[in-house]
């Protein structure tokens, strides 16, 4: 559940916490007040599209934070903590996002910087949001579908992998397959480019580790003065006039003669003899080299050139040796695929029927499952709309083939909802027939089955109960109830019927404070809720018929409550 949200510089908003309660909480005031502003917020925080327009007047960066508790060790949340290798914290979540007014995102989770999409991800488990936006999602029939396969769920989920798999191979090959029968002056120019680029590759005859040698040979070459004075002076220093062997010959002799008298000057003796050896080898050595040290300009000039030839490939083909080798190897293949491309065609077109057959078996399989799962939908929403006073509605999932028999990456399906909503009446598209009162109440029947289904541990409810009042209005008001025993729910709304049911009453008004406007949030209790209740009753004018009705409202919703429970 979300436990506090915490808001800074968002739209009117200056700074406010506000805490919230287990079950239902319900937020109201006048129109404009800030209800909306914070829903957007979770929204934001959740994830959602962000806009610098969000940013109060005046502010360089908006800031909301929200704290989630969770009781259920095993929520599904926890294993994506896991897989973003983000540190859990006894079961508390926090979820940060800043927004600048250069419109850049900073968004984390338990203090750890994450991105945008992760923190959509792990909000999406947290955090499901219905309002105005999700009514119109049922006015699009491309969403019908994905419902249906959201309340399949498990039943479907294994076969859909399979035929996504099987829709991937197929689309793949039918790209290669469309760029063998293209154009052929296009293949022909196509085979000339790849035949010229192989050619100035094999002709270089590169070889892996090359470049380097040859890089360190030229820095050689390039510091060959250098290195011969230096090799030359030590020369001089070991065997030349300044006779630096015979001086330790010397100092040797003189050792040895003093250990052949006094024992203690062996160690140093043998030691100065080692270095004597050591030192007379390293003059032979250093005289070899010199003898043979040769500078060959010619040579120089050859590595040049043949590093030339290796950076002007790399400039065209990779930044390595190895990435040319590896571009050599998939130009080759290309190559070999269009200059055999009719034998190609023949096999791809062998293995597209394949795959088209394969994709028509399981798109039936996905199919029959869905029609499996539309029964149990269907009646699983006539029990919501009974009990949303729309008992005379009926309602079922009507499934066509995709235009021209053609296969999508979920299939062959469309989806459509149908439904009547007058006894009588022809089963008609939900996009054609249904009023908004009639949408509110068909989304809200939805939501009471799939959260059953998704584990999501705070739904919002943004006024879903607009259009409708009376007795549907109660039924509304009971259906959030019911919905908030097992999971948190956030409601805003302007029907007194919602109001009375919530375990936890939050008014919103606007203030004013140094010329500037501003949300404040005040939990109502007693007397408070009874007023703004009376207030919702009338519109206006708080009067004692009002005032008796919203203790009655209250009174009644009690009553509810305690039978839900």
């Amino acid at each position: 559940m979300l436990r506090e949200l915490d808001i800074r510089n968002f739209a009117i908003i200056d700074a406010l916490t506000v805490s919230f309660a287990e079950g239902l909480t319900v937020l109201t005031g006048e129109t404009g007040a800030g209800k909306s502003i914070i829903i957007d917020a979770v929204h934001l925080l959740a994830g959602g599209r962000g806009s610098q327009e969000f940013i109060r007047h005046g502010a360089k960066k908006a800031e909301i934070e929200g704290l989630f508790s969770l009781e259920d060790e095993q929520h599904p949340v926890f294993r994506k903590l896991d897989e973003f290798g983000i540190t859990k914290s006894d079961g508390d979540i926090l979820l940060r996002r800043e927004l600048n007014d250069k419109g850049k995102n900073v968004c984390r989770i338990n203090g750890k910087l994450v991105t945008i999409s992760i923190l959509r991800e792990v909000g999406a488990s947290l955090i499901d949001i219905h309002g105005q936006h999700e009514t119109q999602e049922l006015m699009d029939e491309k969403q019908h579908l994905y419902l249906l396969d959201q309340f399949a769920g498990k039943s479907l989920a294994k076969s859909k992998e399979s035929y996504s798999h099987t829709f991937d191979k197929y689309t793949k090959l039918k790209r290669e397959f469309s760029s063998y029968t293209e154009n052929e002056q296009q293949i022909a120019q196509r085979i000339d480019l790849l035949t010229f680029q192989l050619q100035e590759i094999e002709a270089a005859e590169l070889v892996i580790g090359e470049e380097e040698e040859l890089v360190l040979e030229r820095k050689k070459m390039q510091n060959f003065n250098k290195i011969y004075e230096s090799i030359s002076a030590a020369h001089e220093a070991i065997q030349g006039e300044s006779k630096g062997l015979d001086w330790v010959g010397s100092a040797m002799s003189e050792l040895e003669h003093a250990a052949a008298v006094d024992e203690t000057f062996t160690g140093s003796s043998e030691t100065l003899s080692s270095a004597f050896y050591l030192i007379q080898d390293t003059g032979s050595e250093i005289k070899r080299i010199l003898d043979d040290m040769e500078f060959d300009p010619s040579r120089l000039n050859e590595i040049e050139q043949r590093l030339a030839v290796i950076q002007s490939l790399k400039r065209k083909y990779g930044t390595s040796v190895e990435d040319i080798l590896l571009y050599h190897e998939k130009q080759a293949d290309e190559l070999d695929k269009l200059v055999n491309r009719d034998q190609r065609l023949q096999l791809d077109q062998e293995k597209l029927k394949e795959l088209t057959e394969d994709l028509r078996v399981e798109a039936e399989e996905l199919t029959i499952l869905r029609k499996k799962a539309a029964k149990s939908l269907g009646k699983a929403i006539m029990e919501q709309l009974k009990e949303l006073h729309m008992a005379k509605a009926s309602f079922e999932v009507n499934f066509d083939i995709l235009p021209n028999a053609r296969f999508d990456r979920n299939g062959h399906d469309a989806i459509t909802f149908y439904i009547s909503t007058n006894l009588g009446e022809p089963l008609k598209p939900l996009t054609k027939v249904a009023s908004g009162g009639e949408l509110s109440r068909m989304m809200l029947a939805l939501k009471t089955i799939f959260s059953k289904h998704q584990g999501i541990t705070s739904i919002i409810f943004d006024e879903v109960d607009t259009g409708v009042s009376g007795r549907v209005a109660q039924a509304i008001a009971e259906k959030i109830a019911a919905i908030s025993v097992d999971s948190q729910v956030l409601c805003i709304s302007h029907l007194p019927q919602v109001a009375a049911m919530a375990d936890q009453h939050l008014f919103i008004e606007k203030r004013v404070d140094k010329q500037r406007t501003t949300t404040a949030v005040t939990e109502l209790d007693g007397s408070e809720r009874t007023e703004e209740m009376s207030r919702m009753l009338s519109g206006a004018e708080i009067t004692d018929l009002t005032l008796q009705h919203a203790k009655e409202l209250l009174s009644l919703a009690a009553d509810r409550k305690l039978l839900m429970k």
